[in-house]
C-alpha cells in the first residue's frame, strides 16, 4: 500500500534551493549528502521533497502561460499559507482564489522556476 510519495526535483544550485525552501516555504532539511551537497531531503508537515544537483531537463517554453505545474500540495487553509508566504516575499504565479473545481488555491514560482500549486477544499 502506498502511504506517501516524494517527488525528486533537479536543481543546479542546491545551497540556493535549500535556502529558499527553508526560509521562504517553511521546510526543514532532513539531510544532505556529500560535501558539497549533491542531494537533499526537505520536509514540511511530514511530507518530503528530494532534491538532486543536476541539470534539469529543458522546460516547455509555454510552461508559465499554460500553467504546467510541477507539484500540487493539498493543504488545510489556503489563505493562511498564502499570507505566510506573502510575508516572506515568495513570488506567486497566481494569487489565492476559489477555483471552479472546488478548491481555494494559489501557485508559487520557486527559485528554480518550478510551479507549485497549493490548494484546500473550498
Amino acid at each position: 500500500m502506498i502511504r506517501q510519495i516524494a517527488p525528486q526535483f533537479f536543481t543546479r544550485n542546491l545551497p540556493a534551493t535549500l535556502a529558499y525552501y527553508t526560509k521562504k516555504l517553511g521546510f526543514v532539511a532532513v539531510g544532505t549528502w556529500q560535501d558539497p551537497p549533491v542531494y537533499a531531503i526537505l520536509a514540511r508537515d511530514q511530507h518530503a521533497i528530494h532534491f538532486r544537483c543536476a541539470t534539469p531537463p529543458n522546460a516547455d517554453r509555454d510552461k508559465y502561460t499554460d500553467e504546467l505545474l510541477d507539484a500540487y500540495f493539498y493543504i488545510e487553509n489556503a489563505d493562511d499559507l498564502y499570507a505566510e508566504y506573502a510575508a516572506k516575499g515568495v513570488e506567486f504565479a497566481r494569487g489565492v482564489a476559489d477555483m471552479p473545481w472546488g478548491a481555494r488555491e494559489f501557485v508559487v514560482k520557486d527559485c528554480d522556476g518550478r510551479l507549485l500549486a497549493f490548494g484546500a477544499a473550498a
